[in-house]
């Protein structure tokens, strides 16, 4: 039986660039994560030479390729896949008791008396993967529902009738979800990314390092 392996792709923000605003800010942190995104792909094994969304801004697969990005202030992130795929990233910060409300119900927060910031994003980050490998919108944050908390780093998905286990990875006050089942996932974190010419291509190379998640427990 072969086994899948994912790349997840955290890229940090230049911190002259986190100064952007508005919609200059938007479409380079776009860019940025597609950056991500690329190399998530060359470890795959291949390039993804088009990544385009539809008119209700959901990626669309090209050539039997999937994708997903996401971006904040000062991380973007990427993963490409041979199957539908989805990724969140959030800067874990308070928010406030509607928020709580509008995401999970109270037999949801009752899994676990984890610290509530910290457990709000690892449930909005999750949400949010399975929702953008489905092709929804975060309308259906109270559809997409947690019924299990593994560890520390899993968590189990119910939505649409489908079971989704998704892995956290954490990193200097943020952490990433990825939706996992039965793939295999190695985050990658970059720590520097230099431009180069190249046979007068703009090219890029990164100094990275592979990070694993301890696995959980045992396979779905």
């Amino acid at each position: 039986m072969s086994v899948n392996i994912l790349y997840p792709v955290i890229l940090p923000v230049p911190e002259k660039d986190r100064l952007l605003t508005g919609r200059e800010k938007v479409l380079f942190l776009s860019s940025y994560a597609r950056k991500a995104l690329a190399i998530s792909a060359r470890k795959k094994g291949f390039i993804l030479t088009k990544a385009a969304k539809d008119d209700q801004g959901v990626p669309k697969p090209y050539d039997g390729k999937y994708w997903s990005i996401t971006h904040k202030d000062e991380y973007v992130a990427g993963v490409a896949s041979l199957t539908s795929i989805g990724i969140d990233i959030e800067k874990i910060r308070p928010c406030s008791k509607a928020l709580f409300k509008k995401t999970a119900s109270q037999k949801e927060w009752a899994l676990s008396s984890e610290e509530p910031c910290k457990l709000f994003f690892r449930y909005w980050t999750a949400k949010e993967a399975v929702i953008k490998l489905n092709g929804t919108g975060i309308k259906d944050l109270l559809r997409c529902r947690i019924t299990e908390i593994l560890d520390e780093n899993h968590l189990i998905i119910k939505y649409m009738d489908e079971i989704w286990l998704v892995e956290h990875f954490f990193l200097k006050g943020h952490v990433a979800s990825v939706v996992k089942n039965s793939d295999i996932i190695k985050w990658v974190v970059v720590k520097e990314i230099k431009n180069q010419e190249q046979g007068g291509n703009n090219i890029f190379s990164a100094y990275e390092q592979t990070v694993f998640v301890p696995p959980w427990r045992s396979a779905m």
